[in-house]
């Protein structure tokens, strides 16, 4: 790594320049916040629903994919269009998509409805993901990782609030109650706006560079090692939303189903995985900084699997122990994995950064089909059973390209 882009200043030495873009980041983490609590509704609303509207885990699971399928054809389409033309204030209009969805959901009486809303909502995320990545790494000062870390922590910790809300305001008063959220919506839209202003006047003061493709940590890699590194980070983020589909999406079901668990309890149960996953997501960004992306990719997503392995058997107090550990490891590799891929593409951050969202979006959509189908034919202890084994696709990580060490060019380098 470049020490002059990895070393963080003291607190004396920050100019007023990155005081203010800390606050950006700031804004655009608690934005995140905001926009990832709304999102996580619709999970948090699923005993709920299935119950009102005598859903099967199939139709659970096409809700699902429905919401995470339109955000994941998207949020490529978004980030290679702003790549082109930037355009600061569709973050504030991505959040009225979100809004609309919010208000659908809460009147949403029959299955299309509810894939309609769901589809809304991610429409929204579409929009937001791609843009406010490009904002974090813009107001990053270099330390890229932690920017990185303080958008995604944002949206963690606002997706481990979604069942705690759902639990204390939406069960007991009921699905209308989801409406009060678009005031969150709202808020969001006034914060994003302030962004967006700021994003417009960084774009005319930049001066556009011309960056060398597959230029990596001081290497030229050759355009086929860049696709296949490329590659090998998309298969690294299939293993890990794979896998938390199966949390996000049943682990109140399963909690239920083994452990006799009432829903307001297995939802805190969830709301803890979660709350796990917001604390580790903040280590994995600066902890790359300093020693290095491949290695934090490693330890998060091949070091998570001991305990995967152990959670079908565990009873209820180690269930609960092993999937905060779960929660903490895992969630460290999303900020590694996308400043990496962001470092093997230079200058197409909405581009890889709409990819690798979008990516993760699908995968978890998809998970959550094929996991509700297979749960249905078989049994939600099985699903458990099979998905313990997915983070063993980390050994992976050793093909990754080693930046502190030159990798030979090839004759596709331009």
């Amino acid at each position: 790594m470049n020490s002059k882009v990895d070393s963080i200043p003291s607190a004396s030495a920050v100019s007023p320049a990155e005081g203010a873009a800390m606050a950006i980041l700031l804004a655009i983490s608690f934005s995140h916040l905001l926009n990832d609590m709304m999102q996580s509704l619709i999970f948090a609303l699923y005993p709920m629903l299935k119950v009102a509207h005598h859903l099967s885990f199939s139709q659970i699971g096409l809700i699902t994919l429905t919401y995470q399928i339109t955000a994941s054809l998207l949020q490529p389409v978004v980030g290679i269009y702003t790549d082109r033309r930037p355009t600061p204030y569709s973050l504030a209009i991505g959040m009225g998509c979100t809004l609309i969805g919010l208000l659908l959901l809460s009147t949403a009486d029959t299955l299309p409805l509810l894939l309609l809303a769901s589809s809304m909502v991610g429409m929204g995320s579409s929009v937001f993901h791609p843009e406010a990545s490009r904002v974090a790494r813009m107001a990053s000062g270099g330390r890229h990782g932690l920017a990185q870390s303080i958008f995604q922590v944002g949206g963690n910790l606002g997706s481990s609030l979604g069942p705690l809300l759902a639990a204390w305001i939406i069960l007991p008063r009921g699905q209308g109650s989801v409406a009060w959220f678009s005031l969150a919506a709202m808020l969001a839209m006034l914060v994003l706006s302030r962004v967006g202003a700021w994003y417009r006047r960084q774009q005319a003061r930049m001066v556009k560079k011309t960056k060398v493709f597959g230029a990596f940590n001081g290497q030229v890699l050759s355009q086929r090692r860049v696709a296949f590194s490329l590659l090998i980070l998309v298969v690294l983020i299939f293993s890990k939303y794979f896998y938390l589909s199966s949390l996000t999406s049943y682990y109140t079901f399963y909690l239920m189903s083994k452990f006799h668990l009432s829903v307001g309890s297995a939802q805190m149960h969830l709301f803890l995985f979660l709350f796990a996953v917001a604390v580790g997501t903040i280590v994995g960004g600066p902890v790359g900084d300093r020693i290095g992306r491949k290695l934090v990719i490693w330890v998060s997503i091949l070091g998570v699997a001991p305990f995967t392995l152990m959670l079908p058997y565990a009873n209820l107090f180690w269930t609960e122990v092993l999937s905060v550990v779960i929660g903490l490891v895992l969630a460290s590799a999303f900020s590694a994995i996308l400043v990496f891929a962001q470092e093997l593409v230079p200058g197409k951050v909405g581009m890889i950064s709409g990819v690798f969202f979008g990516f993760a979006f699908g995968m978890g959509g998809l998970g959550a089909a094929a996991l509700g189908s297979l749960a249905d034919r078989t049994s939600i202890f099985f699903v458990y059973h099979l998905c313990s084994y997915l983070p063993l696709i980390g050994l992976l990580t050793c093909l990754l390209p080693n930046p502190h060490r030159p990798a030979p060019t090839g004759t596709g380098a331009v």
